[in-house]
């Protein structure tokens, strides 16, 4: 990593894209911000816009437009593209097929010009596209980051917060792992308020919060992005800043504790693949993937989400293949 310039380049400046931008240069989280997009016009424009921006404020982040290749010098590159902006159903799986060979276009190219930092993918479906860019980039699994389901747990702690007297969300402890999509599930036997055990938390304060109706809590988290994109056609300053999140952890070396969409050897029992758990962030990416006890229940649950990904990337890697060969 540059130790003198801080530099992140975003591939995609649709609705994420431009959050996570907004984030990077309204935070000083980099020195220089390269942007990229199939459409190099509207790029360009988007970095005049933001350098409109910086005079206003305390940021002296460099905004430039390049095309692709020209982020090969970055220490990392955000990845928000996506094949289309609307989705019939709350399923991101159905998405697959387009980012996937986007994907299979833009990995390559970024390989041939030698770039070797890390990647931190907000592309939906998060842990299929992840795992595809590990496989082609030849990079170290370390380096290659989903943003999985850190939102998603950040969404878990705000709807458990709202059901307990409104507890500040950063004293919670709770992740949602597995799939960023319809099979993840909350790891609750893990779930700690102000560093307390839930059913500690639940047992002590019966008398003024009652039963916490957990299966409720846990499909809000699951399905609130949905919502989200049913009201407005998209989601984008929660997982623009998520990206920007990344970015600084990695910057910083903060080995911030967050969950992540990461490539498995052996951890929680699964190989070759990535889905969501809680991981260390720091200068070396993925600096430490933490090893939760999950209970019977949730060790199923998270088994089947696994084998739900291992599913699509095999029907993806042989669909590749198939066309390769024609």
């Amino acid at each position: 990593m540059n130790e003198t310039v801080r530099r992140v380049g975003i591939v995609g400046i649709g609705n994420v894209g431009k959050a996570a931008a907004s984030a990077i240069v309204h935070n000083n989280i980099a020195d220089e911000l390269y942007i990229s997009d199939i459409d190099s016009e509207r790029a360009k424009g988007e970095a005049w816009d933001f350098a409109d921006s910086i005079e206003l404020t305390s940021s002296r982040t460099r905004v430039s437009e390049v095309p692709l290749e020209g982020l090969a010098a970055c220490d990392i590159i955000l990845v928000a593209v996506t094949e289309r902006s609307e989705i019939p159903s709350s399923s991101r799986l159905e998405l697959l097929k387009g980012t996937a060979a986007i994907t299979y276009d833009i990995v390559p190219k970024l390989r041939k010009v030698g770039f070797k930092g890390k990647y931190v993918i907000a592309t939906n479906p998060c842990d299929i596209i992840t795992y595809l860019f590990y496989r082609l980039s030849g990079l170290p699994k370390n380096h290659v980051i989903g943003t999985g389901t850190a939102l998603d747990s950040m969404r878990l702690r705000r709807q458990l917060s709202n059901v307990i007297g409104g507890v500040d969300p950063r004293s919670i402890n709770a992740f949602m792992v597995g799939e960023h999509g319809d099979s993840q599930i909350a790891a609750w036997s893990q779930v700690t308020v102000g560093g307390q055990p839930l059913d500690q938390f639940e047992e002590d304060n019966f008398d003024e919060f009652g039963p916490i109706d957990r299966d409720q809590v846990e499909d809000a988290a699951r399905h609130f992005g949905w919502e989200i994109h049913k009201r407005k056609g998209n989601t984008q300053f929660g997982i623009g800043n998520e990206l920007a999140f990344f970015a600084k952890s990695i910057l910083n070396d903060a080995r911030t504790v967050t969950a992540a969409s990461v490539i498995q050897n052996g951890e929680y029992g699964q190989h070759d693949l990535a889905i969501g758990v809680p991981t260390i962030i720091g200068r070396n990416g993925v600096e430490k993937i933490i090893r939760f006890r999950l209970n019977e229940k949730e060790q199923e649950g998270f088994n089947a989400s696994a084998e739900l990904i291992k599913s699509y990337i095999k029907q993806t890697l042989e669909e590749h293949e198939e066309s390769a060969a024609k």
